[in-house]
């Protein structure tokens, strides 16, 4: 597996979690404030699409994963 697709899993797995935790009537809502790292997270996608950067697939290089697209 690709760091790049070990982002992207990794990118959605925080997004439904954290909607999941945040969005009122959920049956795992603990806060709105969840919806705060769901946006950062979106922007953080954003950035990197943009730039070109990420910080998770720096710290997956560390880890031995080898980069990918």
């Amino acid at each position: 597996m690709t760091s790049w697709q070990i982002v992207r899993m990794a990118a959605g797995t925080f997004i439904l979690v954290s909607l999941a935790l945040g969005v009122p009537g959920s049956p795992l809502f603990m806060s709105t404030w969840w919806l705060a790292f769901t946006a950062f997270v979106g922007a953080n996608l954003l950035q990197s699409s943009v730039t070109k950067w990420c910080p998770l697939e720096i710290i997956l290089r560390k880890f031995g994963v080898q980069p990918g697209c």
